[in-house]
C-alpha cells in the first residue's frame, strides 16, 4: 500500500505540473485506490474525445466474494440515466412530425388526471419532461418505487399525491411523470416504450447488450451484481424491478454501449454518416426549461443548475455541462457531456454507496480543463464519513433506547391492526417477537419493518431492506385508542412522510 501511495502522490505532483496527462498518466491509480477506499466491488469508465475513445476499461468484480472480473461490457444498472433515453424518444417523434411536446398529456391518456384539475389538464409532455408538475423531489416515490403496481396503476395513482407547490412554479425531481411520458410512445406509434427504444436507439447505435427492462437483469450472462452498504457492512442485495417506472430508470447498460450513444450525442445525432437521431431532438433534450438552483463545487466555485429534458445543465466556469446521474438499488452512475468540447465521461459502479460518479466526473472535466488537481474522491470521501459518523451516533441513542427495555403506552396489541394511506393503500401491523411489532405493506410484498417500543407511543423501525433505512414511527392515540401512525422511509425513497390512518 505504501508504494502505491507513494506512486500516486508522485503522479500527482507531476499532474499539476502538466494536467493534460492526468488521464494517461495517473487516472488508473486514481480509480484502483478510489475503489478500495469507497468498498466499491465494481466499476466501468469511459472517456470520448473528439469523436473517439480516449478510455474504456472496467475494474474489480461483478459481485464480491468472487472473482469475475468486471469489463467493458458488463452490465450494470443506469438508473436515472434511462431519463435522457425517453426524453430523446419522445423528441424523435416531434422531429418525425408523430406529436409535439407541448401537446397536453390528455390528448394520448384522456384518464391523466393531477390532485389539481386545471394542472392535470393542462399538463404537456414537456412538463413532464422537465419535472414542473408541482411535486416535490422524490413525491409519490415510496409508493411507486420497486413496488407491485403495473404503469397504469401508477398514472392513475398520480392523482392522489398532494402536489408540494403549484404548477409550474417549482422544480421537483417527479420519476412518475418520467413514466407518464414513456408511457404516451405506445399510444402515439402502437409499440411500447421499451420497444420502440430498442428498435430506434439501441439497435441503430449498435447497442446489442444492453436490455430496456430490469426484469431481464438476472438472467443477463455478463452482469454484475447490486450491493450496499448497511451498518458498516458491505453486502449483495436483490435486484430491483423498476419496469412499473420503466420510462424513468429501468435501463441496463455497459460503458460499451454507452460509449455509442455518448458519441452519436456528442456528433450532433450521427453514426457515420447516417443520421440516427435528428439533431433538433438532441437541441430540444438540451434546451434549458427550468431552474434547479445554485450548486457549491469542492473547489469553491458555485453556479447555477438547470433542467432540459432529461438532462441537467451547467455552467463550470465558463463551460456548458449537460449531464445526469442515475441510482437504483445497489448501484450509482453517471453520464457527462461537453458538447462543445467533444467530450464525453460515463461512470458506472455496482454499489449504491459511494460518490466516486461525481468525484470522477469532476476530476476528469478539471483536467481537460486545465484546472488544479484537487482529489475530489478524498474529499467527497470525508464528507461521507463525516455524515455516516453522525447519523451512525444518532441511531447508537436511539439503540440504546430500545436497549432500556421502555414498555410502550399502550398494550402492544392495541398497535396491531390494518392501517390506509389514500395514496399508498394499506399496511399491516402484527405482533412479533419479543414485544416487537412487524409492520407489512400491500405493494412491498417482499420486505416489512421491524418496529421496537422506545416508550411512549414511539417505535424505533428498521426495514428489511436497506435501501428503505430506519426510521422512528410515531403513532397517533385519542382517548386511549390508536387512530393512525407516521411512516416515513429513507429520504433517497421519498422525503415525505406518510400518514395511515387506522380502519381496523
Amino acid at each position: 500500500m505504501l508504494v502505491v501511495t507513494l506512486l500516486f502522490a508522485g503522479l500527482v505532483n507531476a499532474q499539476n505540473a502538466n494536467r493534460s496527462k492526468f488521464i494517461s498518466d495517473s487516472l488508473q491509480v486514481y480509480i484502483n485506490r478510489a475503489l478500495t477506499n469507497w468498498r466499491i466491488p465494481g466499476a466501468a469508465v469511459c472517456i470520448v474525445k473528439d469523436g473517439k475513445i480516449v478510455w474504456m476499461k472496467g475494474y474489480g468484480v461483478k459481485e464480491l466474494g468472487l472473482t469475475d472480473k468486471v469489463d467493458e461490457n458488463t452490465l450494470f444498472m443506469i438508473g436515472s440515466n434511462t431519463k435522457a433515453f425517453t426524453a430523446t424518444a419522445l423528441a424523435m417523434l416531434q422531429a418525425q412530425g408523430k406529436l409535439s411536446l407541448d401537446d397536453k398529456v390528455t390528448k394520448y391518456i384522456p384518464s391523466f388526471k393531477l390532485d389539481n384539475r386545471p394542472a392535470g389538464e393542462m399538463t404537456t409532455i414537456r412538463d413532464l419532461l422537465c419535472h414542473r408538475l408541482g411535486f416535490a423531489t422524490y413525491q409519490g416515490d415510496f409508493t411507486f418505487y420497486n413496488t407491485n403496481l403495473t404503469r397504469q396503476d401508477i398514472i392513475q395513482r398520480m392523482a392522489l399525491v398532494k402536489a408540494a407547490y403549484p404548477f409550474r412554479t417549482t422544480w421537483g425531481y417527479t420519476n412518475s411523470a418520467f413514466l407518464t411520458a414513456g408511457e404516451i410512445i405506445p399510444v402515439a406509434q402502437g409499440k411500447s416504450w421499451e420497444a420502440w427504444i430498442k428498435d430506434n436507439i439501441f439497435a441503430p447505435l449498435g447497442m446489442g447488450n444492453t436490455i430496456a427492462l430490469t426484469k431481464n437483469m438476472p438472467a443477463a450472462f455478463n452482469k454484475t451484481v447490486p450491493h450496499t452498504l448497511s451498518d458498516g457492512r458491505l453486502t449483495a442485495i436483490p435486484y430491483e424491478m423498476l419496469d412499473g417506472l420503466a420510462p424513468a430508470g429501468s435501463i441496463c447498460s455497459s460503458v460499451n454501449d454507452l460509449s455509442k450513444w455518448v458519441l452519436c450525442l456528442l456528433n450532433d445525432g450521427k453514426v457515420g454518416k447516417r443520421q440516427v437521431i435528428p439533431q433538433s431532438a438532441i437541441q430540444a433534450t438540451q434546451e434549458p426549461q427550468d431552474i434547479v438552483g445554485t450548486v457549491q463545487h469542492l473547489n469553491g466555485v458555485t453556479d447555477y443548475q438547470l433542467y432540459g429534458l432529461g438532462w441537467r445543465i451547467e455552467d463550470y466556469l465558463g463551460h456548458h455541462i449537460v449531464m445526469h446521474n442515475g441510482g437504483v438499488g445497489g448501484y450509482v452512475s453517471s453520464v457527462t457531456l461537453v458538447p462543445q468540447e467533444h467530450l464525453g465521461i460515463i461512470v458506472l459502479t455496482n454499489t449504491d454507496t459511494n460518490n466516486l460518479i461525481e468525484a470522477l466526473r469532476w476530476e476528469m472535466l478539471d483536467a481537460y480543463f486545465k484546472l488544479p488537481y484537487r482529489d475530489y474522491s478524498d474529499a467527497y470521501l470525508q464528507q461521507y464519513k463525516d455524515n455516516e459518523a453522525a447519523a451512525q451516533v444518532l441511531d447508537k441513542k436511539i439503540r440504546d433506547t430500545v436497549a432500556l427495555n421502555r414498555q410502550p403506552a399502550l398494550p402492544v396489541s392495541a398497535y396491531v391492526g390494518k392501517y390506509v394511506n389514500d395514496l399508498y393503500g394499506t399496511a399491516t401491523v402484527s405482533l412479533g417477537d419479543k414485544n416487537n411489532l412487524e409492520m407489512r405493506f400491500e405493494h412491498h410484498t417482499h420486505m416489512y419493518a421491524l418496529m421496537q417500543p422506545l416508550g411512549g407511543n414511539r417505535f424505533y423501525v428498521v426495514f428489511s431492506d436497506p435501501e428503505f433505512g430506519k426510521a422512528v414511527f410515531p403513532f397517533y392515540v385519542q382517548n386511549g385508542v390508536v387512530t393512525g401512525v407516521k411512516v416515513k422511509v429513507d429520504d433517497e425513497v421519498e422525503r415525505n412522510p406518510y400518514e395511515f390512518r387506522k380502519v381496523q
